[in-house]
């Protein structure tokens, strides 16, 4: 089997140009890496590609459940290698593209969860937050606040009452991590951008359209893009401080995507072109064929 690559990076760097590109150069198929385009009806939100961008490719493990179904990073860890069996068997090579870091390692890495449990990635709670539910279990030690990872860790943990086993530094696959980067501050821009293009592109009617499913869906309640409009749509908070709050949490969950890569893959890192994204392709086809 061909080496995997997976083509990773913050909210709104250009991952999906990107895939598409390398998938017409190397014959490849793609699987989304991304949690919220799991979910059928999250489109906009979610920066789904459409039909048109996707321009004939084949992409797998998104629109698989709907807003009402829960799905954990178990679930997508046994969906991708299904996948990965599935697209190599007919001689085609794999690139899984996304910005849910916990969901690819633990597909890609020895991880071993017990089934029935969930793994939450908390990505919608600050550190301070997760800090407070672990608090309400009493424990006598509990990790410092600006420790993530041991945070999301631990609660998973004390929600599931059980124990999670893994050999995570244990890779299953060849693969070739493509991380793409720009400054912080360019990020940002194009970050808060996004969010004004979706409000035009019509989030506003997305977000109508699946009120009736807030009262019980999970990824609703927790998904960027999403969980902001609650407030909007049952204690009349302004659309305005919706927008403003989604920016906010686009952003930070974008620190968090870097720290995680920067630290749980071998990645190869890319600053990205925008005005001639030629470039970025050239760039990186040529390490990928070197």
């Amino acid at each position: 089997m061909q080496d995997i690559i997976v083509i990773v990076g913050p909210t709104g760097i250009g991952k999906t140009k990107l895939s598409i590109e390398l998938a017409k150069m190397f014959d490849a198929e793609i699987i989304n890496g991304d949690s919220v385009a799991i979910y059928k009806r999250l489109d906009i939100g979610s920066a789904k590609p459409s039909s048109e961008e996707r321009e004939g490719i084949p992409h797998h493990l998104i629109d698989i459940r709907d807003v009402n179904e829960d799905y954990t990073v178990y679930d997508y860890q046994k969906d991708l290698r299904e996948k990965i069996a599935e697209i190599s068997s007919r001689g085609k090579r794999v690139i899984i593209v996304g910005g849910t870091g916990l969901y690819i390692k633990a597909g890609l890495y020895d991880y071993t969860f017990i089934p029935g449990t969930t793994n939450n990635t908390y990505d919608e709670l600050t550190n301070e937050e997760i800090l407070e539910r672990i608090k309400k279990y009493n424990l006598e030690k509990v990790p410092e606040l600006n420790n993530r990872r041991r945070l999301v860790r631990l609660l998973n943990k004390l929600e599931n009452a059980e124990e999670i086993t893994n050999n995570k530094d244990n890779l299953l696959y060849n693969i070739k991590v493509i991380g793409l980067t720009t400054e912080r501050s360019i990020l940002y821009e194009r970050i808060n951008k996004r969010v004004e293009k979706m409000m035009e592109e019509g989030l506003l009617d997305e977000i109508n359209s699946l009120k009736e499913f807030y009262s019980n869906s999970r990824i609703l309640n927790s998904g960027i893009g999403y969980k902001e409009f609650y407030d909007f749509l049952f204690r009349d908070k302004p659309l305005e401080e919706v927008l403003e709050e989604i920016k906010k949490d686009c952003r930070r969950y974008a620190k968090r995507q870097y720290t995680f890569f920067k630290h749980q893959f071998d990645t190869n890192w890319f600053s990205v072109d925008f005005k001639n994204f030629s470039n970025t392709i050239d760039e990186v086809l040529s390490f990928l064929k070197n």
